[in-house]
């Protein structure tokens, strides 16, 4: 009977402020579960280069308290961080998962965000140096990305958007170069062993979330993972074809802005895959603009001096985290950039024709579902959306990413949330909110997963 009952659980279609203030004060108050918090590096050999992989796993010291799925295996979450961050910019969710609900937790980091040089993975100073040289990845342990291996440079062309960006031109025939052109295979393979290691299919199933800029990714991985049985797709980005042609999930706080259909928008991001953005301060801001419009209205501005100043604050305390991007060719479905990617690192390695046409088809196939015969099909995803989000709007959803979910072959079951609080980093906290709706959030992810829906 109980298993019946629970299978009948569906998502909520709204989660009102009110709810979420109540599920803060239920979820922060379930008593801690003891948990465990391991390290893993491990290296793998990727298109003929070695490529260095950090993760976290966060899980309860007696494996008992796992819990157990609706398919009847152990329930394990594949967290993957947005923007320019690590793992430590999703711990505090993923500590919550494993504390308050048992869940064995595993945050991945990109391929060159782990900062192996010191055991805080705290990155020293900031982003671009007082020389002018700028912060780069680290894809190697002990391997170094020198200021001759890349051209600095200022970019204003979406400076209403950015502000000015800072890019570092990777030079041709470099390894800065080489790495770019193959960092995107390094992901797949990482991320696939990642949890090969630490979620065996016979024993777990995989539930995955991307934030932001990793939600194309995870979408990416959920049919390339066997055991991924869904996607908690709170504030997590689509595959990257639909969003091809729309500069960012803009959101005028409700009207489709920045993700307007291609035919109207018009615009097409290029980013060649030799670019390295480098944030700053700037990339706080443009998030702050839009969050400070949706709580506070237009009064807003007439605080700006304050809201000015706590950016640079916040950017203070953001800097630890590696700050550069290199993603876009994937998330906006660069393929042109891709292909020229996959030709860079073909012609380094040698390939004939067909082993180049391959591996085209392969960096080209990360921006959308995988179909045809013998393909594992896109598993269920249960989307989720904050109030004030900066880049994820209601009508992109309805207009957009579920007719597109829809339109796949097979379909996959899809659902939609929108809760009544919170913002695009979902445990930013608020009034009333000390953890943004992420208790909120993480509720309704268990309740998915021990209720059936992802069956």
């Amino acid at each position: 009977m109980k298993a019946e009952a629970n299978q009948r659980w569906q998502p909520p279609q709204f989660v009102s402020r009110e709810q979420c203030i109540k599920d803060t004060e239920e979820v922060l108050g379930i008593p801690d579960i003891t948990i465990r918090q391991t390290e893993d590096i491990f290296r793998i050999n990727v298109l003929g280069m070695e490529w260095d992989i950090g993760m976290m796993v966060y899980e309860p010291e007696d494996s008992k308290r796992i819990p157990v799925g609706a398919d009847g295996k152990k329930a394990g979450f594949f967290l993957l961080h947005g923007g320019s961050g690590d793992f430590k910019g999703i711990e505090r969710h993923a500590k919550l998962l494993a504390t308050k609900f048992g869940y064995k937790v595993m945050a991945g980091t990109f391929p060159g965000r782990f900062y192996f040089p010191d055991a805080s993975r705290d990155w020293p100073g900031d982003t671009i140096h007082a020389d002018g040289t700028v912060r780069t990845p680290i894809w190697k342990q002990g391997e170094v990305i020198t200021a001759d291996e890349y051209d600095v440079v200022r970019d204003k062309s979406m400076r209403n958007r950015y502000g000015t960006r800072t890019l570092a031109r990777a030079k041709p025939e470099t390894n800065f170069y080489y790495r770019m052109a193959a960092w995107p295979a390094a992901f797949e393979e990482g991320m696939i062993e990642a949890s090969r290691r630490h979620f065996p299919a016979t024993e777990f199933s995989v539930y995955g979330q991307g934030h932001s800029t990793g939600g194309p990714f995870v979408c990416m991985l959920s049919q390339r993972i066997p055991n991924m049985a869904g996607v908690c797709a709170t504030e997590h980005s689509p595959f990257g074809y639909l969003s091809m042609g729309r500069d960012e999930w803009g959101g005028d706080m409700g009207k489709i802005t920045g993700y307007e259909k291609v035919e109207k928008k018009g615009h097409v991001r290029t980013d060649p895959f030799n670019e390295l953005y480098i944030r700053t301060w700037r990339d706080l801001a443009r998030y702050q603009g839009p969050e400070a419009l949706g709580q506070e209205g237009p009064a807003a501005l007439m605080r700006l001096p304050a809201i000015i100043e706590d950016i640079l604050e916040a950017w203070e305390k953001a800097k630890p985290r590696p700050q550069f991007k290199a993603e876009y060719v994937v998330t906006h479905a660069i393929t042109g950039s891709l292909t020229e990617a996959a030709k860079v690192s073909a012609a380094r390695l040698k390939m004939n024709r067909d082993e180049t046409d391959a591996l085209v088809q392969r960096f080209v196939g990360y921006t959308r579902e995988l179909s045809g015969p013998n393909v594992k099909p896109v598993p269920p995803f249960l989307f989720e959306i904050s109030k004030d989000s900066r880049d994820h709007s209601s009508e992109v959803y309805e207009e957009v990413i579920m007719p597109g979910f829809r339109a796949m072959s097979p379909a996959p079951k899809i659902a939609l949330t929108r809760f009544g609080a919170g913002v695009h980093s979902f445990w930013k906290a608020e009034k009333d909110l000390p953890v943004g709706i992420a208790p909120s959030v993480l509720r309704t992810w268990n309740d998915a997963v021990l209720g059936g829906y992802f069956v």
